[in-house]
């Protein structure tokens, strides 16, 4: 019999085994960050157009599926830069560790399922059915810019940075002055938001009713600062100091905004 090691040596020079490339000494944590298909590379025929509508609804949440939502926010609010930027909930970074089991919830999500939980507590709206064309043209879009990932494999820029605790406890009277300094430029210092000259969203209001609500997961300090100082301002990333990013994160979950549906009900239709 073959040992076991020779044998993967000989896979691993024949380019039969890929191992990852790594860039540090902490095990599986330190992939390289992965690199999407380039725009302008869609496939012809009805799936590049699927992922083609599953792009603008991305993009444009209110506009191409307005009866799922339920504020003024978009699926790239948090997953910016068409949903391919590191250390924002990348879609290159979840597609392929799904069927994953939720603390959320409590229960083994599909893709799917997460989706509808980001319609339901980030868009403060309807969950899309599964079967119909939202969900697919979404799934369909996370599969295209997701092509070639491995899968079930952690890769470096997925999800969002977990912060270390802060050596001061978060204060969101702190925050508040970094928060009309750093970010109101573009949320307004009412948290609000701007528009465009067209009379759309500009910048997305980080509280208030046309805001995530409270089950979202940005209603947790911790989340919404590893999110901060990765990638606000916006490319301005890594501007803010770790303590400064819990701080605004502390004064932005201190402003009101809708309830948990979990706890207030289910939206009336």
């Amino acid at each position: 019999m073959i040992p076991r090691r020779l044998v993967l040596l000989i896979l691993l020079a024949t380019g039969l085994l890929l191992v990852p490339r790594q860039t540090g000494a902490t095990g599986n944590r330190n992939f390289q960050f992965f690199a999407p298909p380039a725009e302008g590379t869609l496939p012809n025929g009805p799936l590049g157009r699927l992922i083609r509508q599953g792009e603008l609804i991305f993009i444009h949440t209110g506009q191409y599926a307005p009866r799922y939502v339920g504020n003024d926010l978009t699926c790239e609010s948090c997953h910016l830069d068409r949903g391919i930027k590191p250390y924002s909930a990348p879609l290159w970074g979840a597609y392929g560790t799904y069927p994953r089991y939720r603390t959320k919830n409590h229960q083994v999500n599909t893709l799917e399922e997460r989706i509808q939980g980001c319609f339901r507590f980030s868009l403060n709206g309807t969950p899309p059915p599964v079967g119909g064309k939202t969900m697919k043209a979404l799934i369909a879009y996370s599969f295209w810019v997701s092509r070639g990932a491995p899968v079930g494999l952690y890769l470096k820029g997925q999800g969002i940075v977990r912060m270390s605790k802060p050596a001061r406890d978060p204060s969101p009277i702190r925050g508040k002055a970094i928060f009309e300094s750093r970010c109101s430029l573009c949320h307004g210092l009412d948290g609000q938001g701007t528009q465009a000259d067209n009379n759309q969203v500009a910048f997305p209001p980080v509280w208030g009713p046309r805001s995530f609500n409270k089950g979202a997961g940005f209603f947790n300090v911790r989340e919404l600062a590893g999110f901060l100082k990765m990638n606000m301002p916006l490319s301005k990333g890594k501007s803010l100091s770790d303590q400064q990013a819990w701080d605004v994160a502390a004064y932005i979950d201190s402003q009101p905004r809708p309830g948990d549906p979990r706890k207030v009900g289910p939206k009336k239709s």
